[in-house]
């Protein structure tokens, strides 16, 4: 084996140096479109390198025939893959997960055989990976992800509501949308996905179908123009073949139950109404149109929202069961498939169990949904009832997928602790019994495909250009989570060198990130009123809803699940003066821990900055973000100290309490005053969701 390795070696040293040597690429007359879209990577990396390429067709191997370096590409599904492997002296491997790949060099011949297509897809992207990074050519290599799904979300929604229609109702147009028709951003996005190995594309909207198919039965249903449709079937098409060859299911969610606004002014009904029962009208029209669906666009999934214009876990129960999983069988027999596409069900407003018992029975590729930290990012340490959900729906037989959903703290400033996002996958899987994830952009979601940064001459900046390491460190982890931390130190500050050209200083962009990964978290899990997104934290909190949180009805279950045990500032102080011993994290631990986190990070961003020789506009906005962070979290620090002063009156009286906390609301004032300073040339906004529904602080 070691002479096996150190010729690989050789072999790598004599193509870095022969920069005109021929390449062949090898795939059979059987190869999938995963596949050639692998291949073609493959070709894509080794050009950039200098060589010569072509891929070629073969249908058995000669291991003398090829003089030059030959890769092949190979599938188990194939009837000669098999054969090819013997012919070349390969043994293959016998067991492999699902989307694995195996990966051998002998000689002038490197195989690379996946366990299915997109697992020849995957082992195509590794070893692009690998020649780029001037790696040894791999000798008996397998992988395989650990995570079954593992998926980003776009919202088709806006921050406000269209006229004449409420909640989730966006009709896919042009005018609303102008995004959404950018085949260049569908392609640049679909590219991160890859890149990133993960294989699910959720889009969120409320009634989706109405703009992508027509039904014979209900021909006045449909919320577009003719022009618009004959765009979005083109579009939708495009999105869904691209998304195959890259291994991607476009995952269309959609809430129940919702009808089109033209089928429910025809028919003198609301689009939605939670105390509507069931009618064989709104089922037959809502079967059919998730049969068409199925039946006209590829590799398609469905994520159900079950619940929100519903009355009962029993309609629940009977809709899916009687309505969406024969939609879904109907589509298939009307293409003469016979495959069963991805069917999710969100366990949001609903008794996702009493669901999942009926439907399993009847239809197997079914996942369940649940949201990870509510609608923020607070722990990777979940607990209480709303870990007892995911527990409970992952004993179910059938695949859990934890949702990073919203993520309401985090706006609008930028997140990519790497540390934080690692343990929470692995919390995911340790704790949750999860084994698939869907994350939310890392800001901004109503606002897509832009952030909330304001940059000069009116340029937006894109989600995917500005969160790049937030979508590859959840990419890394929902691959394989447990992964040795000085490896993944040396890994990130590697990436963050290869974005920024900091060279050694690199480590200390990754310290800034980390260090400011916790702020936000903290504040929020100790001090908040919900995770949800009416609660838009750095904004910041008024006196009282500090001081009396229950006035603002604390979110049921919040602090018993989103974070350590610990005391919420009132009961802190109450526990002070009645002299009864305090548990878990306390509030002013907290806050101490913040501002040193904020400093830390400061000092970290700082000694790379003079470093910098790539991307220096966006590293100089990440500084920014830093600076705003340290400046919220000495703002927290100065209010929640006044606010102790404050809760101590209530117990002693004395005047002097409150004297004391006034100059502690100053220098609050102070460090809120030069975070708005920070943030009032760079920003457009702290929450997007722009809607009632955002009520906190106010």
């Amino acid at each position: 084996m070691k002479l096996r390795v150190l010729f690989m070696l050789a072999a790598l040293l004599c193509l870095a140096s022969c920069k005109k040597e021929s390449v062949v690429i090898r795939v059979t007359p059987h190869a999938s479109e995963r596949v050639l879209f692998g291949s073609e990577r493959l070709k894509n990396s080794l050009e950039g390198l200098k060589y010569k390429v072509v891929i070629e067709e073969s249908t058995s191997a000669n291991p003398g025939d090829d003089s030059g370096k030959t890769f092949w590409i190979l599938e188990k599904g194939d009837s000669l893959a098999s054969a090819i492997a013997g012919q070349l002296g390969f043994s293959l491997p016998q067991s492999l997960g699902n989307e694995g790949f195996y990966m051998d060099t002998d000689n002038n011949h490197t195989l690379v055989y996946g366990k299915d297509a997109s697992g020849a897809l995957y082992g195509c992207y590794e070893l692009s990976d690998r020649i780029r990074e001037g790696q040894p050519l791999p000798v008996k290599l397998s992988d395989a992800p650990e995570m079954v799904m593992r998926g980003a979300c776009i919202g088709v929604q806006k921050p406000y509501y269209l006229p004449g229609r409420t909640v989730y109702e966006y009709p896919y147009t042009p005018e609303t949308f102008p995004w959404f028709y950018d085949k260049e951003l569908w392609i640049e996005y679909l590219d991160m996905l890859v890149d990133n190995r993960m294989n699910s594309l959720y889009l969120w909207n409320g009634h989706p179908f109405a703009s992508l198919v027509k039904l014979d039965d209900y021909p006045f249903a449909v919320e577009v123009d003719e022009e618009t449709f004959r765009k979005n079937e083109e579009i939708f098409s495009f999105l869904t073949e691209e998304a195959d060859k890259r291994g991607i299911y476009v995952i269309q969610m959609f809430y129940n139950i919702l009808v089109s606004k033209p089928f429910a002014e025809h028919y003198g009904i609301q689009t939605q109404d939670r105390n509507r029962p069931i009618t064989p009208l709104i089922a037959d029209y809502t079967q059919k149109s998730i049969a068409a669906f199925v039946e006209k666009y590829p590799n398609v999934g469905l994520l159900v929202c079950l619940g929100e214009a519903m009355a009962t876990y029993e309609d629940d129960v009977e809709w899916f069961t009687k309505t969406v999983i024969p939609g879904v069988r109907d589509g298939l027999k009307a293409s003469g498939r016979t495959d069963e596409p991805p069917i999710i069900v969100r366990a949001h407003d609903t008794d996702a169990k009493m669901v999942m018992d009926e439907a399993l029975p009847i239809y197997r590729n079914l996942y369940t949904m649940h949201k990870y930290n509510g609608e923020s990012l607070t722990t990777y340490e979940p607990r209480g009832p709303w870990s007892k959900i995911h527990q409970d729906l992952s004993s179910l037989g059938s695949v859990h997928i934890d949702n990073v959903h919203i993520l309401a703290n985090l706006e609008p400033f930028r997140y990519g602790s790497p540390d934080f996002i690692q343990k929470s996958v692995q919390a995911m899987h340790e704790v949750h019994g999860a084994n698939g994830l869907h994350v939310y952009p890392q800001a901004s979601y109503w606002d897509w495909p832009y952030t909330a940064d304001k940059l000069p001459g009116g340029e937006r900046l894109k989600q995917t250009d500005r969160d790049w390491i937030w979508y590859k460190a959840w990419g890394r982890y929902a691959w394989k989570a447990n992964r040795e931390r000085s490896q993944e130190i040396s890994y990130w500050s590697s990436q963050l060198d290869s974005y920024y050209g900091a060279g050694d200083e690199s480590a200390n962009i990754l310290e800034a990130y980390e260090q400011i990964g916790e702020i936000s978290p903290k504040l929020l899990r100790r001090f908040g009123i919900t995770e949800g997104n009416r609660q838009t934290l750095l904004l910041g909190m008024f006196m009282s809803q500090l001081v009396n949180p229950y006035k603002y009805k604390i979110y049921p279950g919040f602090y018993e699940s989103c974070g350590p045990e610990g005391e919420k500032l009132i009961e802190y102080v109450e526990r002070k003066w009645k002299n009864i011993p305090h548990t878990g994290e306390l509030p002013l631990q907290i806050v101490d821990e913040v501002v040193k986190h904020g400093d830390l990070a400061v000092a970290a961003i700082d000694k790379a900055e003079k470093r910098v020789t790539r991307n220096r506009d966006e590293f100089l906005r990440l500084q920014n973000d830093v600076y705003a962070y340290r400046e919220f979290a000495w703002f927290f620090h100065a209010k929640v100290n006044a606010a102790v002063k404050v809760l101590d009156y209530q117990y002693s009286k004395d005047i002097a309490s409150l004297e004391e906390a006034l100059p502690l609301l100053e220098e609050s004032l102070e460090h809120y005053r030069r975070l708005v300073e920070l943030t009032e040339d760079t920003y457009y906004y702290a929450n997007s969701m722009q809607t009632a529904q955002r009520r906190i602080p106010a």
